[in-house]
Protein backbone atom coordinates (compact mmCIF):
# COMPACT_ATOMS: atom_id res chain seq x y z
CA UNK A 1 0.00 0.00 0.00
CA UNK A 2 0.93 3.66 -0.34
CA UNK A 3 0.43 5.54 2.93
CA UNK A 4 0.42 9.31 3.51
CA UNK A 5 0.94 10.41 7.13
CA UNK A 6 0.09 13.83 8.53
CA UNK A 7 0.16 14.76 12.19
CA UNK A 8 1.38 16.97 14.97
CA UNK A 9 5.04 16.07 15.26
CA UNK A 10 7.53 16.82 12.53
CA UNK A 11 10.10 14.27 11.47
CA UNK A 12 12.94 16.53 12.65
CA UNK A 13 11.58 16.88 16.21
CA UNK A 14 14.17 15.84 18.80
CA UNK A 15 11.88 13.90 21.13
CA UNK A 16 10.45 10.49 20.41
CA UNK A 17 7.21 10.20 18.50
CA UNK A 18 4.62 7.45 18.21
CA UNK A 19 3.96 8.48 14.65
CA UNK A 20 7.60 8.27 13.56
CA UNK A 21 7.80 4.74 14.97
CA UNK A 22 4.59 3.81 13.18
CA UNK A 23 5.91 5.28 9.92
CA UNK A 24 9.11 3.24 10.20
CA UNK A 25 7.09 0.07 10.86
CA UNK A 26 4.69 0.81 7.98
CA UNK A 27 7.63 1.31 5.61
CA UNK A 28 8.81 -2.28 6.07
CA UNK A 29 6.01 -3.41 3.75
CA UNK A 30 4.56 -0.20 2.23
CA UNK A 31 5.61 3.04 0.60
CA UNK A 32 5.22 5.85 3.13
CA UNK A 33 5.17 9.63 2.75
CA UNK A 34 5.57 11.37 6.11
CA UNK A 35 4.31 14.94 5.77
CA UNK A 36 5.51 17.53 8.25
CA UNK A 37 2.96 20.14 9.27
CA UNK A 38 3.17 23.33 7.18
CA UNK A 39 4.92 26.41 8.52
CA UNK A 40 2.45 28.97 9.91
CA UNK A 41 2.78 32.73 9.87
CA UNK A 42 3.25 33.21 13.63
CA UNK A 43 6.00 30.57 13.82
CA UNK A 44 7.71 32.22 10.87
CA UNK A 45 7.68 35.55 12.69
CA UNK A 46 8.47 34.37 16.23
CA UNK A 47 11.10 31.75 15.40
CA UNK A 48 12.63 33.16 12.25
CA UNK A 49 16.19 32.30 13.41
CA UNK A 50 15.35 28.70 14.33
CA UNK A 51 17.20 26.37 11.89
CA UNK A 52 14.02 24.30 11.47
CA UNK A 53 12.04 27.39 10.45
CA UNK A 54 14.87 28.53 8.16
CA UNK A 55 14.77 25.18 6.36
CA UNK A 56 11.01 25.38 5.88
CA UNK A 57 11.26 28.96 4.64
CA UNK A 58 13.92 27.90 2.12
CA UNK A 59 11.61 25.13 0.86
CA UNK A 60 8.77 27.67 0.46
CA UNK A 61 11.14 30.02 -1.39
CA UNK A 62 12.23 27.14 -3.68
CA UNK A 63 15.80 27.21 -2.38
CA UNK A 64 15.56 23.61 -1.16
CA UNK A 65 13.71 20.52 -2.28
CA UNK A 66 11.08 19.68 0.31
CA UNK A 67 11.01 15.95 -0.49
CA UNK A 68 13.68 13.84 1.20
CA UNK A 69 14.21 10.09 1.06
CA UNK A 70 14.95 8.75 4.55
CA UNK A 71 15.35 5.08 3.67
CA UNK A 72 13.86 2.48 1.37
CA UNK A 73 10.08 3.08 1.07
CA UNK A 74 10.09 6.15 3.35
CA UNK A 75 10.08 9.82 2.35
CA UNK A 76 9.64 12.98 4.42
CA UNK A 77 8.02 16.04 2.90
CA UNK A 78 8.44 19.65 4.03
CA UNK A 79 5.43 21.56 2.62
CA UNK A 80 6.22 24.42 0.25
CA UNK A 81 3.24 26.52 1.33
CA UNK A 82 2.70 28.87 4.28
CA UNK A 83 -0.55 28.70 6.25
CA UNK A 84 -2.13 31.32 8.51
CA UNK A 85 -2.25 31.14 12.32
CA UNK A 86 -5.94 31.15 13.17
CA UNK A 87 -6.54 29.34 16.45
CA UNK A 88 -6.88 32.65 18.33
CA UNK A 89 -10.13 33.43 16.44
CA UNK A 90 -13.03 33.07 18.92
CA UNK A 91 -15.76 32.28 16.37
CA UNK A 92 -16.01 28.60 15.38
CA UNK A 93 -17.76 29.64 12.17
CA UNK A 94 -15.01 32.01 11.04
CA UNK A 95 -12.32 29.61 12.22
CA UNK A 96 -13.86 26.86 10.08
CA UNK A 97 -13.84 29.03 6.95
CA UNK A 98 -10.18 29.97 7.40
CA UNK A 99 -9.19 26.46 8.44
CA UNK A 100 -10.68 25.10 5.23
CA UNK A 101 -8.55 27.59 3.30
CA UNK A 102 -5.46 26.43 5.24
CA UNK A 103 -6.33 22.79 4.53
CA UNK A 104 -6.75 23.49 0.83
CA UNK A 105 -3.33 25.17 0.77
CA UNK A 106 -1.79 22.26 2.67
CA UNK A 107 -3.42 19.70 0.36
CA UNK A 108 -2.10 21.44 -2.78
CA UNK A 109 1.40 21.21 -1.37
CA UNK A 110 0.99 17.52 -0.53
CA UNK A 111 -0.27 16.87 -4.07
CA UNK A 112 3.10 17.95 -5.50
CA UNK A 113 4.85 15.26 -3.46
CA UNK A 114 2.21 12.66 -4.37
CA UNK A 115 2.81 13.40 -8.04
CA UNK A 116 6.58 13.08 -7.71
CA UNK A 117 6.24 9.71 -5.98
CA UNK A 118 3.29 8.55 -8.12
CA UNK A 119 1.13 7.85 -5.06
CA UNK A 120 -2.44 7.27 -6.28
CA UNK A 121 -4.72 4.87 -4.39
CA UNK A 122 -3.26 5.75 -1.01
CA UNK A 123 -4.29 5.58 2.62
CA UNK A 124 -4.25 8.75 4.74
CA UNK A 125 -3.13 8.26 8.34
CA UNK A 126 -3.85 11.29 10.54
CA UNK A 127 -1.90 11.41 13.79
CA UNK A 128 -4.24 13.34 16.12
CA UNK A 129 -4.09 16.48 13.93
CA UNK A 130 -7.54 17.96 14.48
CA UNK A 131 -7.24 21.22 12.55
CA UNK A 132 -4.60 21.12 9.79
CA UNK A 133 -5.80 17.71 8.57
CA UNK A 134 -9.53 18.27 9.12
CA UNK A 135 -10.42 18.64 5.40
CA UNK A 136 -7.66 16.50 3.87
CA UNK A 137 -10.06 13.63 3.23
CA UNK A 138 -12.12 16.02 1.09
CA UNK A 139 -9.18 17.52 -0.79
CA UNK A 140 -6.82 14.54 -1.17
CA UNK A 141 -9.57 11.91 -1.61
CA UNK A 142 -7.66 8.89 -0.21
CA UNK A 143 -9.14 5.43 -0.59
CA UNK A 144 -9.13 5.19 3.20
CA UNK A 145 -8.80 7.80 5.95
CA UNK A 146 -7.58 6.79 9.43
CA UNK A 147 -7.68 8.96 12.55
CA UNK A 148 -5.14 7.97 15.21
CA UNK A 149 -5.99 9.08 18.75
CA UNK A 150 -3.00 8.83 21.13
CA UNK A 151 -3.77 11.69 23.56
CA UNK A 152 -6.94 13.28 24.87
CA UNK A 153 -6.30 16.57 23.08
CA UNK A 154 -9.31 18.40 24.48
CA UNK A 155 -7.67 18.49 27.92
CA UNK A 156 -5.26 21.10 26.51
CA UNK A 157 -6.58 24.67 26.18
CA UNK A 158 -5.14 25.18 22.68
CA UNK A 159 -6.99 22.19 21.25
CA UNK A 160 -10.07 22.61 23.44
CA UNK A 161 -10.88 26.06 22.00
CA UNK A 162 -12.17 24.72 18.66
CA UNK A 163 -11.49 21.01 19.12
CA UNK A 164 -14.64 20.46 21.19
CA UNK A 165 -16.59 21.11 17.99
CA UNK A 166 -14.27 19.74 15.33
CA UNK A 167 -12.63 16.61 16.76
CA UNK A 168 -15.94 14.68 17.08
CA UNK A 169 -16.77 15.66 13.50
CA UNK A 170 -13.33 14.56 12.28
CA UNK A 171 -13.65 11.23 14.09
CA UNK A 172 -17.11 10.62 12.64
CA UNK A 173 -16.11 11.37 9.05
CA UNK A 174 -12.92 9.29 9.14
CA UNK A 175 -13.32 5.80 7.71
CA UNK A 176 -11.50 4.13 10.61
CA UNK A 177 -10.28 5.34 14.01
CA UNK A 178 -7.52 3.67 16.00
CA UNK A 179 -6.32 4.51 19.51
CA UNK A 180 -3.42 3.57 21.75
CA UNK A 181 -5.54 3.28 24.90
CA UNK A 182 -8.87 1.63 25.62
CA UNK A 183 -10.17 4.92 27.04
CA UNK A 184 -9.46 6.77 23.78
CA UNK A 185 -10.87 3.89 21.70
CA UNK A 186 -14.12 4.12 23.68
CA UNK A 187 -14.10 7.90 23.24
CA UNK A 188 -13.77 7.53 19.45
CA UNK A 189 -16.52 4.88 19.41
CA UNK A 190 -19.00 7.52 20.58
CA UNK A 191 -18.68 9.11 17.15
CA UNK A 192 -17.49 6.28 14.89
CA UNK A 193 -18.38 2.59 15.27
CA UNK A 194 -15.23 1.65 13.31
CA UNK A 195 -12.94 2.50 16.23
CA UNK A 196 -10.32 0.09 17.54
CA UNK A 197 -7.79 -0.23 20.34
CA UNK A 198 -4.39 -0.98 18.77
CA UNK A 199 -2.11 -0.86 21.79
CA UNK A 200 1.16 0.98 22.13
CA UNK A 201 4.60 0.17 20.86
CA UNK A 202 7.61 0.83 23.08
CA UNK A 203 11.36 0.73 22.56
CA UNK A 204 12.20 -1.41 25.55
CA UNK A 205 15.54 -3.00 24.71
CA UNK A 206 17.59 -1.04 27.24
CA UNK A 207 14.96 -1.67 29.93
CA UNK A 208 14.82 -5.40 29.22
CA UNK A 209 18.60 -5.43 29.68
CA UNK A 210 18.24 -3.33 32.85
CA UNK A 211 17.65 -6.35 35.06
CA UNK A 212 21.42 -6.85 34.98
CA UNK A 213 22.22 -3.20 35.78
CA UNK A 214 24.38 -2.26 38.72
CA UNK A 215 22.88 -0.11 41.46
CA UNK A 216 23.65 3.57 40.72
CA UNK A 217 26.29 5.08 43.00
CA UNK A 218 23.84 7.49 44.62
CA UNK A 219 21.52 4.59 45.49
CA UNK A 220 24.07 2.28 47.11
CA UNK A 221 23.71 3.81 50.57
CA UNK A 222 19.95 4.41 50.33
CA UNK A 223 18.14 2.04 52.67
CA UNK A 224 15.25 -0.06 51.48
CA UNK A 225 12.61 -0.79 50.77
CA UNK A 226 13.05 1.72 47.94
CA UNK A 227 9.78 2.90 46.39
CA UNK A 228 10.60 4.63 43.12
CA UNK A 229 9.22 6.76 40.32
CA UNK A 230 11.00 7.62 37.06
CA UNK A 231 9.78 10.42 34.81
CA UNK A 232 8.94 14.11 34.70
CA UNK A 233 7.70 15.34 38.09
CA UNK A 234 4.69 17.43 37.04
CA UNK A 235 2.00 18.52 39.48
CA UNK A 236 -0.55 18.45 36.66
CA UNK A 237 -0.06 14.70 36.34
CA UNK A 238 1.21 13.40 39.70
CA UNK A 239 -0.49 13.41 43.10
CA UNK A 240 1.73 15.37 45.51
CA UNK A 241 -0.56 14.65 48.46
CA UNK A 242 -0.42 10.92 47.77
CA UNK A 243 3.38 10.93 47.67
CA UNK A 244 3.48 12.90 50.93
CA UNK A 245 1.05 10.46 52.56
CA UNK A 246 3.13 7.43 51.56
CA UNK A 247 6.32 9.00 52.88
CA UNK A 248 4.81 10.14 56.20
CA UNK A 249 2.81 6.96 56.83
CA UNK A 250 5.76 4.66 56.14
CA UNK A 251 8.95 6.42 57.29
CA UNK A 252 10.72 3.05 57.02
CA UNK A 253 10.34 3.23 53.23
CA UNK A 254 12.53 5.48 51.07
CA UNK A 255 10.72 7.30 48.25
CA UNK A 256 13.05 7.91 45.30
CA UNK A 257 11.91 10.35 42.59
CA UNK A 258 14.00 10.40 39.41
CA UNK A 259 13.32 13.22 36.97
CA UNK A 260 13.06 16.99 36.45
CA UNK A 261 10.71 18.89 38.78
CA UNK A 262 8.16 21.58 37.95
CA UNK A 263 7.66 24.60 40.23
CA UNK A 264 5.07 22.90 42.43
CA UNK A 265 7.35 19.95 43.11
CA UNK A 266 10.33 22.21 43.77
CA UNK A 267 8.49 24.08 46.52
CA UNK A 268 6.62 21.07 47.95
CA UNK A 269 7.00 19.77 51.52
CA UNK A 270 8.39 16.54 50.10
CA UNK A 271 11.80 18.20 50.17
CA UNK A 272 11.51 18.47 53.97
CA UNK A 273 11.10 14.72 54.47
CA UNK A 274 14.24 12.72 55.21
CA UNK A 275 12.94 9.58 53.49
CA UNK A 276 12.22 11.29 50.15
CA UNK A 277 15.11 11.55 47.69
CA UNK A 278 15.12 13.66 44.52
CA UNK A 279 17.87 12.64 42.09
CA UNK A 280 17.14 15.27 39.44
CA UNK A 281 17.21 14.50 35.72
CA UNK A 282 19.02 11.44 34.48
CA UNK A 283 19.92 10.33 30.96
CA UNK A 284 17.76 7.68 29.32
CA UNK A 285 20.51 5.08 29.44
CA UNK A 286 20.76 5.53 33.24
CA UNK A 287 17.07 4.93 33.95
CA UNK A 288 17.04 1.09 33.80
CA UNK A 289 19.64 0.97 36.57
CA UNK A 290 17.53 3.21 38.80
CA UNK A 291 14.42 1.13 38.13
CA UNK A 292 16.39 -2.03 38.88
CA UNK A 293 17.46 -0.56 42.23
CA UNK A 294 13.84 -0.07 43.35
CA UNK A 295 11.92 -2.66 45.33
CA UNK A 296 8.58 -1.34 44.04
CA UNK A 297 7.87 1.14 41.24
CA UNK A 298 4.93 3.53 41.41
CA UNK A 299 2.95 5.75 39.06
CA UNK A 300 0.94 8.03 41.41
CA UNK A 301 -1.16 9.73 38.75
CA UNK A 302 -3.81 12.29 39.44
CA UNK A 303 -7.16 11.47 37.89
CA UNK A 304 -7.96 14.29 35.49
CA UNK A 305 -8.63 14.93 31.80
CA UNK A 306 -4.92 15.06 31.00
CA UNK A 307 -4.08 11.66 32.50
CA UNK A 308 -7.20 9.51 32.36
CA UNK A 309 -6.87 8.36 28.76
CA UNK A 310 -3.12 8.34 28.21
CA UNK A 311 -1.21 5.13 27.66
CA UNK A 312 1.35 5.00 30.52
CA UNK A 313 4.54 4.03 28.68
CA UNK A 314 6.57 4.16 31.89
CA UNK A 315 4.60 1.14 33.17
CA UNK A 316 6.03 -0.92 30.32
CA UNK A 317 9.51 0.31 31.27
CA UNK A 318 9.00 -0.76 34.89
CA UNK A 319 7.66 -4.16 33.86
CA UNK A 320 10.43 -4.71 31.30
CA UNK A 321 12.93 -4.57 34.18
CA UNK A 322 10.61 -6.99 36.01
CA UNK A 323 9.67 -4.72 38.90
CA UNK A 324 6.45 -4.99 40.95
CA UNK A 325 4.45 -1.88 40.18
CA UNK A 326 1.64 0.02 41.89
CA UNK A 327 -0.30 2.55 39.83
CA UNK A 328 -3.44 4.64 39.87
CA UNK A 329 -6.45 2.78 38.48
CA UNK A 330 -7.71 4.32 35.24
CA UNK A 331 -9.52 2.96 32.19
CA UNK A 332 -6.24 3.01 30.25
CA UNK A 333 -4.59 0.88 32.98
CA UNK A 334 -7.09 -1.96 32.63
CA UNK A 335 -4.87 -3.72 30.08
CA UNK A 336 -2.18 -3.97 32.80
CA UNK A 337 -4.48 -5.29 35.52
CA UNK A 338 -2.97 -8.81 35.62
CA UNK A 339 0.56 -7.50 36.12
CA UNK A 340 0.18 -4.20 38.02
CA UNK A 341 -1.40 -3.46 41.41
CA UNK A 342 -4.07 -0.81 40.78
CA UNK A 343 -5.55 1.49 43.42
CA UNK A 344 -7.24 4.84 43.82
CA UNK A 345 -7.01 5.92 47.46
CA UNK A 346 -4.04 6.73 49.69
CA UNK A 347 -4.87 3.76 51.89
CA UNK A 348 -5.02 1.42 48.90
CA UNK A 349 -1.59 2.59 47.76
CA UNK A 350 -0.03 1.74 51.13
CA UNK A 351 -1.69 -1.68 51.22
CA UNK A 352 -0.77 -2.47 47.61
CA UNK A 353 2.88 -1.49 48.03
CA UNK A 354 3.03 -3.80 51.07
CA UNK A 355 1.42 -6.58 49.01
CA UNK A 356 3.80 -5.98 46.09
CA UNK A 357 6.80 -6.29 48.44
CA UNK A 358 5.41 -9.48 49.97
CA UNK A 359 4.36 -11.27 46.77
CA UNK A 360 7.37 -10.58 44.57
CA UNK A 361 9.00 -13.66 43.08
CA UNK A 362 11.19 -14.77 40.17
CA UNK A 363 8.09 -16.16 38.45
CA UNK A 364 6.23 -12.85 38.68
CA UNK A 365 9.33 -10.98 37.52
CA UNK A 366 9.52 -13.07 34.35
CA UNK A 367 5.78 -12.75 33.71
CA UNK A 368 6.07 -8.96 33.88
CA UNK A 369 9.00 -8.95 31.46
CA UNK A 370 7.19 -11.24 29.01
CA UNK A 371 4.11 -9.02 29.10
CA UNK A 372 6.09 -5.82 28.47
CA UNK A 373 7.97 -7.51 25.63
CA UNK A 374 4.69 -7.99 23.76
CA UNK A 375 4.23 -4.22 23.44
CA UNK A 376 6.20 -3.72 20.25
CA UNK A 377 5.63 -1.36 17.35
CA UNK A 378 5.31 -4.39 15.10
CA UNK A 379 2.38 -5.70 17.15
CA UNK A 380 0.73 -2.26 17.35
CA UNK A 381 0.98 -1.73 13.59
CA UNK A 382 -0.35 -5.25 13.01
CA UNK A 383 -3.45 -4.19 14.96
CA UNK A 384 -3.71 -1.05 12.81
CA UNK A 385 -3.50 -3.26 9.73
CA UNK A 386 -6.35 -5.42 11.04
CA UNK A 387 -8.46 -2.28 11.41
CA UNK A 388 -7.56 -1.27 7.85
CA UNK A 389 -8.59 -4.63 6.43
CA UNK A 390 -11.97 -4.52 8.15
CA UNK A 391 -12.74 -1.57 5.88
CA UNK A 392 -11.01 -2.50 2.62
Amino acid sequence: MDIVITGQQAWDVEIGSNCKNIALEFSKNNRVLYVNSPLDSISLWRRKNDPKVTKRRDVINKKQNGLEKIQENLWVFYPDKLIESINWIPSDFIFDILNKWNNRTFAKSIQTALSQLDFQDFIHFNDNDIFRSFYLKDFLMPKLSIYYSRDYMLAVDYWKRHGKIFEPILISKSDVCVANSTYLADYCKKYNAQSYYVGQGCDLDIFLEGINSRVPKDMVSVKGPRIGYVGALQSLRLDLDLLHHIAVTRPDWTIVLVGPEDKEFLKSDLHKLSNVIFTGSRNLEELPAYINSFDVCINPQLLNEVTIGNYPRKIDEYLAVGKPTVATKTDAMNVFSEHVYLGKTKEEYIALIELALKENSDKKTQERRDFASSHTWENSVNEINKAIYTFL
